[in-house]
């Protein structure tokens, strides 16, 4: 029998092919959400931060915490494990994560689901879709489809027929003709394991627990593997290139397999910028709120030197927007700004967002302003000047709390 590998466009009547290929079939269906889950419990993320992985949108703090980098060597990690298994067989795989999946690996029936626009918007609709413009609403999911493809799977085109064995219109095919097709050519020789092939499967999964490792340590580098060896690329600027290169070896050569090892700097350094291990103890997602540009560009580098990552916007509203659609940990707010007050932000982000916790810093303030910061749950309230040390330690026990709040 066969792995079947199924990627569909959006409202393509996915799910309802599965569901009839597993009633046919009875293999097992491992779909995103269950590698989602998987994922969640070896990594220790929530699930909703894993599933971010699996979406274009990426959040302002991301360079301080590669957070989606983390999540996706987990899912590569869950996915290699499944293929591993000696029951790895008689599967159906279907959902982004199967994109992850390296072209080397060929004892797959790869299937694609494609459909014309009138019938996307048809089946948006029937299951309940909302959006004033589908049409529009569903070129917008392809091209962040398209544009997540080339990002974190190098591949440009979704639905490129030498990618795939068979590609259905799901248009011109019902869901029982398209489930005839597959099971029609399961058992064809081209699907069963080659030794290239398999060999394909082992340096997937090493590439995928050598990404782990260098993740749990602090590090973003590039890995390949090819038959069983391992090749990094450091794509940013290190002033201690010898000793970092040291450390990702020390690391690597601990992983079950490793059958060599190369280091390497990537030709191309990545906008000149400095290689930073990242510690997820350290805050690493403080936004800073001031509408002094010099002051808070200042304080959001001097930050940086001490290991803490933070997002900079210049108005209250910017602030409130930007926590709809991202999560901070700590919000360092300016009492004083043009629009709405620093009070008044501090009320609305304690109203919508209560684990959120908010340092208020002023350079005018009274003690009646203090007591009433303090009152509507401020983690405490700083005055201008400031000393960036005091400040540090505020942040890292308000981090704290926020931690403790979220757990």
């Amino acid at each position: 029998m066969a792995i079947i590998k199924a990627f569909s466009a959006g409202y393509c009547k996915e799910d309802q092919l599965i569901d009839e290929l597993y009633r046919r079939t009875n293999f097992r269906h491992t779909s995103t959400d269950q590698i989602v889950n998987e994922a969640s419990i070896l990594s220790g993320m929530n699930e909703s931060k894993v599933r971010k992985a699996l979406m274009l949108k990426t959040s302002v703090f991301e360079k301080f915490t590669h957070e989606k980098k983390y999540a996706l060597a987990y899912i590569k990690l869950v996915i290699s494990k499944m293929l591993m298994a000696s029951a790895g067989r008689d599967l159906i795989l279907s959902g982004y994560p199967t994109q992850l999946i390296p072209r080397e690996i060929t004892h797959f029936f790869r299937i694609g689901l494609i459909a014309d626009m009138p019938f996307r918007i048809a089946t948006f609709l029937k299951n309940g879709g909302t959006a004033k413009d589908p049409e529009q609403y569903i070129r917008k999911l392809d091209i962040e489809l398209a544009k997540w493809m080339a990002k974190y799977c190098g591949i440009n085109e979704a639905f490129n027929p030498t990618d795939y064995d068979l590609i259905i219109p799901m248009n011109t095919e019902s869901v029982k003709e398209a489930c005839d097709l597959i099971t029609e050519n399961l058992n064809e020789d081209i699907f069963q394991p080659t030794e290239r092939s398999t060999q394909a499967i082992k340096d997937f999964s090493l590439l995928a627990r050598v990404e782990v490792a260098l993740a749990k340590k602090g590090h973003d580098v590039t890995v390949y593997s090819t038959d069983e060896k391992i090749r990094i690329a450091i794509n940013k600027d290190s002033s201690q290139l010898n000793k970092l290169k040291k450390e990702l070896w020390s690391i690597v050569e601990l992983v079950d397999g490793v059958r060599g090892i190369k280091i390497g700097v990537d030709g191309d350094l990545s906008e000149h910028q400095v290689y930073r291990k990242y510690d997820k103890n350290q805050p690493s997602k403080v936004l800073l709120v001031d509408d002094e540009q010099d002051f808070v560009k200042t304080l959001s580098e001097r930050l940086t030197l001490r290991n803490m990552g933070s997002a900079v916007v210049h108005d209250g509203r910017s602030a409130l927007n930007l926590i709809e659609q991202d999560d901070p940990h700590v919000m360092v707010l300016d009492m004083k700004m043009p629009g709405e007050s620093g009070i008044d932000i501090l009320r609305k982000v304690k109203e919508t967002h209560p684990s959120i916790e908010v340092i208020i810093l002023t350079g005018h303030g009274s003690e009646e302003d203090k007591n009433q910061c303090l009152e509507l749950g401020a983690f405490d309230y700083l005055h201008k000047p400031l000393n960036i040390t005091e400040l540090s330690n505020v942040i890292k026990k308000a981090n704290e709390k926020a931690m403790e709040s979220s757990n």
